[in-house]
């Protein structure tokens, strides 16, 4: 005898997903509290036994929903205390929206950039510039440029002069920084994105709306390659 109904697939944790587990579980195990620096990436790896990579992705996926801060020269700090399934359960929300995401950044950063070209003040190219060298700079010390990387596309939204267009990115900004956090953290991203970044503003500087737009496509399309966050 036959039972109706279907099977749904079980879903496998993915193995950066058991690391966050086992973290969660070391930090209340030792009692850290919300402000607390966990050990160093080196020591932390080897206390869990996986290896630098698997660690990193895991603190990514942490960073990413706002339960630590990996700040360049301060180490990985404990922002909210969270229990593990609802990281996970939160990181996977998150993939399922990442499509979304990148359509919504393509769309409007895309016209965006089209629009600053053609718009675009000198003290908007300054405020361009000043975001690329923070980012430049961040990175030759070994960060990740997330804040230079922030406020570049901040400038660009600013010259594009679009009030309800910079409204509907503010909207969407903590989905923005999710990814951006994600992205950067990847080997090689930040100096990728920072070469994106000059295209875009070389485009913008030149008033040449068709390559801005060009520019920005690519870059989004780039740095929305958030491979291990995909599902």
């Amino acid at each position: 005898m036959s039972v109706g109904g279907t099977f749904r697939p079980v879903s496998r944790p993915r193995l950066y997903e058991q690391v966050v587990s086992e973290i969660e579980a070391w930090i209340a195990e030792n009692g850290l509290e919300v402000g607390a620096r966990l050990p160093p990436e080196r020591e932390l790896a080897a206390k869990l036994g996986v290896s630098r990579a698997t660690l990193s992705q895991a603190l990514v996926a942490m960073e990413v929903v706002g339960v630590v801060s990996v700040r360049h020269g301060d180490g990985v700090v404990l922002v909210e205390p969270a229990g593990s399934t609802k990281v996970v359960n939160a990181l996977r929300r998150h993939a399922q929206q990442l499509p979304e995401i990148i359509e919504a950044r393509d769309a409007l950063e895309t016209k965006l950039a089209a629009l600053a070209a053609e718009r675009r003040t000198d003290s908007d190219l300054a405020a361009m510039d000043e975001a690329l060298e923070s980012m430049e700079s961040d990175i030759a010390s070994g960060g990740r440029g997330v804040e230079g990387d922030e406020r570049f596309h901040a400038a660009v939204t600013a010259a594009g002069h679009s009030p309800l267009l910079a409204k509907l990115m503010v909207e969407i900004s903590d989905l923005i920084r999710e990814t951006r956090i994600a992205s950067l953290a990847q080997p090689d991203r930040p100096a990728r994105s920072l070469q994106g970044h000059r295209a875009i503003a070389d485009a913008i500087r030149a008033r040449d709306a068709a390559a801005a737009a060009l520019a920005m496509q690519q870059h989004v399309a780039m740095v929305s390659d958030v491979a291990h966050l995909k599902g």
